[in-house]
């Protein structure tokens, strides 16, 4: 049995219930870079344990509603609030105590290329922590283990495939345990069938380890498959949020055109870059 199947046999036996608590909540939220708005009063509720996914098109301020809610952007206005602590005005080191509870996976891994495998795994637990080393490299240990890569704490990224790349910063993204995680794009740039590996990470890491996930994807299939709500961003704002299959039934022409991946030609298209 391979680690992949021991990850989805540990699930069905620690499968939680979503619970009604809100995790993140944003109200009101405005956001612009320079003469160019990017979010308009935007409000949005993320419960806790839930895997929210967030989509629509290139522009549409997706990326930038996760680096708000991780602090690495502060609103023009509004409110962003974190397991129960309102961020937008927090200092440095009280955004760095949010975080210690929070992991992100960007779009791109975002590795040290200098450090190993294992030293990117463990950069977090350094910057944040005082743990023994002893205990550190046990949870390289963990967090490897679990996204299929034991064994691969010396390897430099550049011997990585990009689908590693994306293990291994889902492994840093986890190894405090975090209550959050969020993801810029998982499955960008991957084939169908690591795609499909990354997917079931997210779910397992979910459901294993009980964290509130928001996922910025482009990527139907994986949103519908890894989905409990489903957010569709357009023109600054929020248009539908539902269940993935209240989603497949959306009579919103921007929701049916999105899904479907085909123009219609009354919708306009926003180009932004």
């Amino acid at each position: 049995m391979n680690h992949m199947d021991i990850i989805m046999g540990n699930v069905m036996e620690n499968a939680t219930e979503i619970k009604s608590e809100v995790m993140i909540e944003l109200k009101k939220v405005n956001m612009s870079f320079k003469e160019r708005r990017i979010l308009y009063n935007v409000d949005l509720q993320v419960k806790t344990g839930e895997t929210l996914v967030v989509i629509g098109p290139s522009g549409a301020g997706k990326s930038t509603l996760l680096r708000l809610m991780i602090g690495l952007l502060r609103p023009d206005s509004g409110e962003i609030w974190v397991d129960g602590q309102e961020i937008s005005q927090l200092n440095e080191d009280g955004l760095n105590q949010i975080r210690r509870n929070m992991g992100m996976v960007f779009q791109y891994s975002a590795l040290f290329d200098s450090m190993t495998v294992g030293e990117n795994v463990a950069f977090g637990i350094r910057q944040h922590t005082k743990m023994p080393e002893d205990e550190i490299h046990a949870v390289i240990k963990r967090s490897l283990r679990m996204v299929g890569l034991m064994g691969k704490e010396n390897v430099m990224p550049s011997e990585l495939s990009g689908g590693m790349k994306k293990r291994v910063s889902l492994a840093r993204a986890v190894a405090l345990k975090p209550k959050i995680v969020l993801y810029d794009e998982p499955t960008s740039g991957l084939d169908p069938v690591m795609s499909t590996t990354i997917n079931r990470l997210i779910m397992s890491t979910q459901r294993i380890l009980g964290v509130t996930a928001v996922v910025v994807t482009h990527d139907m299939d994986s949103a519908f498959t890894i989905a409990d709500r489903i957010a569709m961003m357009y023109d600054e704002k929020i248009i539908e949020i539902a269940t993935p299959d209240e989603f497949r039934q959306s009579e919103n022409p921007l929701v049916r055109q999105f899904i479907s991946g085909v123009r219609n030609n009354c919708i306009p298209v926003r180009r932004r870059g």
